[in-house]
């Protein structure tokens, strides 16, 4: 049976498994393209000024220079995601079309179930692979 028989005849599942497979290509770049463990320390770092915010009031200048740091540490983490993600934005872009292409008339609201499984996925993978 090809790719477009099983599409066809089982649109939910296929949609499903094409989900679970697109979310572990991205889980796997993203792990080895990152520096996990430093991403970690980053968030545990971020934990610890939580804390910290908690006991301050806003305007103090303790307040001030922690959220700064915040800042600084969430754009730290957001600069590493960027490599994986232009690695893997045109192959991504190109299956999606061809997804939207022929789930559009088989399966009505079929991003829905893409979107379930990918979060649902993603969730089980990181564990999996212990990421940050």
């Amino acid at each position: 049976m090809g790719l477009t028989e099983f599409v066809t005849q089982y649109p939910k599942g296929s949609i499903i498994v094409i989900g679970a497979l697109v979310t572990l290509v991205s889980t796997i770049v993203t792990k080895y393209l990152t520096n996990q463990e430093h991403l970690r320390s980053l968030k545990a770092r971020q934990k610890e000024i939580q804390k910290d915010l908690k006991k301050c009031k806003p305007g103090e200048k303790l307040f001030e220079e922690l959220q700064n740091e915040m800042l600084q540490i969430s754009m730290t983490m957001m600069k590493s995601s960027f490599k994986p993600m232009f690695i893997t934005f045109i192959p991504f872009l190109l299956l999606f079309y061809w997804i939207r292409g022929v789930y559009t008339g088989l399966l009505s609201g079929w991003i829905w179930y893409y979107l379930g499984t990918s979060l649902a996925s993603s969730l089980v993978y990181r564990k999996v692979f212990k990421m940050a």
